[in-house]
Order: structure tokens, then C-alpha cells, then sequence
């Protein structure tokens, strides 16, 4: 016979997993932008099996003019190529004693403790996303997804990123800009004289066509030097952009394109410190493993030690960050703010 006599109690845990873990999604996009955008524009997709892959075009027929009994040439090529990703998990534990729950019985003291628990519990896990979003992959020993940090690096022409060597394939490489050494007609710091002709020159050299960053996240000092760069008839925000759902946004429109601009601070941010990161949404996916999207680990009410009084459960989820197309993503810094 379990410890925790009374059924009902495990199950009231068991059922507020189950109610909450689904809202988990609902809390990370609530929290960072680029989460937000991904999910509002259906770039969350589900993989099966060990590895997440992509197949790539990595070349292109070439068109041939030709005249009368000219050869037509028709050499063999490599079109096509796989990138391989491999998934990451993150987990956030849950657990009661039988000693907690026998000392707040009555349903208003255990749906309590059960809801003070469980947020706690997806606080962590928001905070998690967070970093991870952020980071390059390298915490916890590379457990890690690879945020922003390694999918859009500072040194472009090093590292493996999805299986490919950067090194070796320069359209597998995004772009970094420097304010202090790449702007000399314009200047070398990032003000807001400075920002919008600095941005404008970069959307034009990383774009082709309708393909260019939609996206860009800034930092603090980018952020205010470009709000204060326009005027309030300038600061353009739509009713379905980061703005709407509680986001410090506005829109840049500028030499044919237009991106949502949005702010990524706060209290304990992980943005780095005067940072733009200028991102296609189309080539960016959060890929997750079928059936654990924020999702319990074990069935029903948990596990139960055999030798301890307790209920333990766990909240979890698997999957990485994409990015398959480098050529139209960018990192914008400051390296020497001061001058």
C-alpha cells in the first residue's frame, strides 16, 4: 500500500501536470521574443528518430547559351546535402513528500502547495529557455541547445554548426558587422545619428530579393538609440507584432524591407550588452521530439520510491534550434562603445 493513503491528493498533482505542463509553451513565448515569433509564425516542428536533419541545396545547375551545334555541357554535380543537428533535453524536476501533502490536506491547501510548486517549477524552466536561447551550447558540458550565441557567432569562418564545418563552407556562414571598424563613412559608434544608416547599409548587403533579416532583437544601447533615432509618426507597430503581446517593439522600414525591432532586457537578461542580431524567421525552426513539448516524463501521478515518501515527477523537453539558411542572418556589435 502507497504511503500517501489518499489517492486523490496524488491525483490532483498528477492532473495539475498535465494542465499546466501544456501552458509551459504559453510562459517561454510570454517571456522571450524570439520564442514568440517562431511559435506565432509556425516554426515550431515536430522530429522523430536520433538526429534532426535538413536536407540543403548546396550548388546549382548553370544555365548554358548556346548556338546551332554548340555542346551542351551537363557535368555531374553535388545539389544536395544534409545538416544534422543532434537533440537536446532539459528537465525540470517536480516533487511532494507524502509528508507535505498529509500536512496540507483539505483541497484549498493541497491545490496550494501543488500550484506553488509547479510554478516554481515552470519559472525555472522559462528561465532555462532563456539562457539556452541566448547561449552558444556550450553549458552543462554542450547539453544545451545552440542559441543565438552559436548560430549567429561573432567569428563567422570557425566551428561546426549542424554538421558542417564553417571553416570549409563559407554559404553555411552568417555575417558580423562591427560598428567600430565596418561603418568608417558613417562612424564607430552606435548612436542614434548612427544606427539607422548602419542597419539600413547591412539589410541592403544581407538581402536578396524578398530575403532578408525580419526579425531584429536588440540590446539595450541599440534599442534606445534607435527609438530615439525616429520620431513618434515613425515608430511603427502592427496589431499582430511583438508590440500586441507586451514586447518593447517597433518596426524598421527601410530600402524595400521592413522587420519588428523588439527589445531583449531585464532583469537578469541574457542579451548581450550592445548587440543586434538581425534574423530570417523562414530559416529559423524550433524543432522538438513528437510527444515531449513540454511534456511529463512518467505516466499518471509520478514515480513513488519504494523507500521513500514521496512522489516525484519531472517536466521536460527535446529538440534544438535550427538555422538553415545562414545567408540572410546577421550579428550587428560594438566592440569599443567608447569610442
Amino acid at each position: 500500500m502507497a504511503v500517501v493513503t489518499d489517492r486523490q491528493y496524488r491525483q490532483i498533482l498528477s492532473t495539475a501536470l498535465a494542465e499546466r505542463s501544456s501552458g509551459i509553451e504559453d510562459l517561454v513565448s510570454d517571456s522571450n521574443p524570439l520564442f514568440n515569433v517562431i511559435r506565432r509564425k509556425g516554426r515550431m516542428r515536430s522530429f522523430s528518430g536520433p538526429e534532426i536533419r535538413q536536407t540543403l541545396q548546396i550548388n546549382k545547375q548553370e544555365a548554358q547559351w548556346a548556338r546551332g551545334y554548340d555542346f551542351l555541357q551537363n557535368p555531374p554535380i553535388e545539389l544536395w546535402n544534409d545538416a544534422v543537428w543532434t537533440p537536446k533535453a532539459v528537465y525540470v524536476p517536480v516533487s511532494l513528500t507524502g509528508q507535505e501533502i498529509r500536512a496540507n490536506q483539505g483541497a484549498n491547501q493541497v491545490f496550494d502547495i501543488v500550484d506553488g510548486t509547479l510554478e516554481a517549477a515552470e519559472n525555472a524552466l522559462v528561465d532555462a529557455f532563456d539562457e539556452a536561447l541566448h547561449g552558444d551550447g556550450t553549458a552543462d558540458g554542450g547539453k544545451a541547445i545552440i542559441g543565438l550565441g552559436g548560430a549567429v557567432p561573432i567569428i563567422t569562418n570557425t566551428g561546426i554548426y549542424g554538421g558542417i564545418n564553417r571553416a570549409n563552407v563559407a554559404m553555411w556562414r552568417t555575417s558580423t558587422f562591427d560598428a567600430d571598424t565596418d561603418f568608417p563613412d558613417i562612424g564607430t559608434q552606435v548612436d542614434a545619428t548612427t544606427i539607422r544608416p548602419m542597419i539600413s547599409r547591412i539589410m541592403s548587403q544581407r538581402s536578396r530579393g524578398n530575403r532578408a533579416a525580419d526579425l531584429l532583437i536588440m540590446s539595450e544601447e541599440h534599442y534606445w538609440a534607435y527609438d530615439a533615432a525616429t520620431t513618434s509618426i515613425q515608430r511603427i507597430a502592427r496589431e499582430d507584432s511583438l508590440a500586441a503581446m507586451g514586447f518593447s517593439s517597433i518596426e524598421y522600414v527601410g530600402g524595400g524591407k521592413r522587420a519588428e525591432i523588439v527589445l531583449a532586457s531585464g532583469l537578469n537578461s541574457n542579451m548581450p550588452s550592445n548587440t543586434t542580431y538581425g534574423l530570417e524567421t523562414r530559416s529559423l525552426a524550433l524543432r522538438y521530439r513528437e510527444g515531449f513539448n513540454f511534456a511529463t516524463l512518467f505516466d499518471g501521478d509520478g514515480q513513488m520510491p519504494i523507500n521513500q515518501d514521496a512522489i516525484a515527477q519531472f517536466i521536460g523537453w527535446e529538440g534544438e534550434l535550427c538555422l538553415t539558411n545562414p545567408l540572410f542572418t546577421w550579428r550587428f556589435i560594438d566592440s569599443d562603445p567608447l569610442t
